[in-house]
């Protein structure tokens, strides 16, 4: 396949996958995953519910997820519930949204103690923002 196509894959509202998923294209959640996700970008379903870990570059979260979230940059919507940490470089969250766990820049994940100063970032900080 070749790169900079905008190909992307879609796991159908039907289908149930256990299992890890990897895909180097875009992928589209409306079923369930019983497994970790790593992907080049998420959209993720509103009754769609994954259990694992989710890797991406960027991640749109509508449905449900048990499980940690890793994503430059992540977007909660307000259908969202997410049970698992989040760990991001910028986040923009729906009011409404759920999470129950901890908020992250990356960069800044348990290697980091409380003591030690910020990574260094290149100059970009994460960035926090609240849609309405």
């Amino acid at each position: 396949m070749a790169q900079g196509n905008s190909t992307f894959s879609v796991i159908g509202s039907d289908v149930t996958i256990k299992g890890d998923v990897s895909a180097s294209v875009d992928l589209h959640v409306d079923g369930t995953i019983e497994g970790d996700i790593k992907c080049a970008s998420l959209v993720q379903g509103e009754a769609s519910v994954i259990s694992g870990g989710v890797t991406a570059e960027t991640a749109r979260m509508s449905g449900k997820v048990v499980g940690s979230i890793t994503a430059k940059e992540l977007v909660i919507l307000k259908s969202a519930q997410i049970e698992g940490d989040v760990h991001y470089d910028a986040l923009t969250i729906e009011q409404g949204a759920q999470v129950d766990g901890r908020f992250a820049p990356n960069g800044q994940r348990k290697t980091a103690s409380p003591t030690a100063p910020a990574a260094k970032s290149g100059g970009t900080d994460p960035q926090l923002q609240m849609a309405s």
